[in-house]
């Protein structure tokens, strides 16, 4: 199902979404929340497809873990936890603030080389007891840092210019389009430039599931299964303690997955079967309980995703409903043989 040149790009167009979930609210739906779904079989065909998968979009930080398969195609040595935080939208734990440290110490660099822009650690607790310490906003406490440090390694690896790293007619960036492509299995619609400053790159939904299952399904010691073994072995330096996309991880065995803003998921397993969403309204509390839904749909064990079902809408401090994954995303019925 994959092929060797890319196709042409996506079109930019509005997108064609779809209900993927109702806020139900004492068995009355309150609200709809639009988007787009798909689910792909082990072998890339597509199982279920809700709204425009095809549609020209942004897939913002869940684009990552493909970026962090082009810096090891161009020599990047990293491995195991600072490869993971390579891959990262970490929360600015300390652990993430001393791995990037490392990562820019391993290659001769500073934290006044990188070019992302300053910002207070994304876990809100975090980000409190900064306010509460009196800190400011910082390179390296900004979401993205470890990716950038790693953009900065791979360049000075190959001798290319730091300063300009962040253009998109950078060698480096120009690698990163091309696995982007190479990948996704199509070509680039549109750049643009992402929050953290990088180039950002618009695809498809379904090409956005297509490469996470490449990259789930290489051949072992690839760039491809390196960063998804680092990634699964080390799912808190790719996020943090606490976030839902580690817990998600750790709770389904081999599960290789990646959040990004305004409401994009993206989750594949070893056998290639994948899934991605887009929430259209960026909500947040929809993007994981739809991602269960469809990995129900995809053959995950629905026991082991009860805890992603979203939480629970409250009305005078108690529970009184839900976000709820439209009835589409169901599990498929399992036919007996007669």
């Amino acid at each position: 199902m994959y092929s060797s040149s890319p196709a042409d790009a996506p079109l930019v167009r509005e997108p064609l979404h779809a209900p993927v979930a109702h806020l139900v609210r004492a068995g009355v739906v309150e609200g709809i929340h639009y988007g787009s779904v798909v689910v792909l079989d082990t072998d890339g065909r597509v199982r279920l497809q809700l709204g425009d998968i095809e549609a020209a979009f942004y897939p913002r930080s869940a684009i990552k873990p493909v970026q962090a398969v082009a810096m090891l195609r161009a020599g990047l040595p990293l491995d195991g936890e600072l490869l993971s935080l390579a891959a990262a939208s970490h929360s600015g734990e300390e652990r993430h603030l001393a791995g990037t440290r490392r990562i820019l110490e391993l290659a001769g660099l500073t934290e006044d080389d990188l070019r992302n822009v300053p910002d207070m650690p994304f876990d809100p607790v975090v980000r409190d007891a900064w306010v509460r310490e009196g800190r400011m906003p910082s390179r390296l406490a900004q979401n993205c840092s470890g990716k950038h440090a790693a953009m900065l390694w791979t360049a000075k690896f190959n001798g290319w210019s730091l300063d300009d790293y962040l253009d998109p007619a950078h060698p480096l960036q120009r690698k990163i389009a091309a696995t982007v492509e190479d990948l996704t299995g199509q070509q680039v619609a549109r750049v643009t430039v992402d929050g953290c400053g990088a180039p950002l790159f618009a695809i498809s939904l379904h090409g956005l599931a297509r490469a996470l299952a490449r990259i789930t399904t290489a051949a072992p010691g690839t760039p491809e299964a390196r960063v998804a073994d680092a990634m699964r072995e080390h799912a808190e330096m790719a996020s943090g303690s606490g976030r839902d996309v580690a817990a998600l991880m750790r709770a389904v065995p081999g599960l290789l997955s990646k959040d990004g803003f305004e409401g994009v998921q993206v989750a594949a397993l070893p056998d290639g079967s994948a899934v991605a969403v887009k929430i259209a309204d960026g909500a947040n509390r929809a993007r994981i309980p739809v991602a269960a839904a469809a990995l129900a749909r995809a053959g995950v064990d629905p026991a082991l995703l009860t805890e992603f079902a979203g939480e629970p809408l409250l009305g005078g401090g108690e529970p009184v409903g839900s976000v709820r994954p439209v009835r589409a995303l169901d599990p498929a019925p399992v036919t007996a043989c007669s």
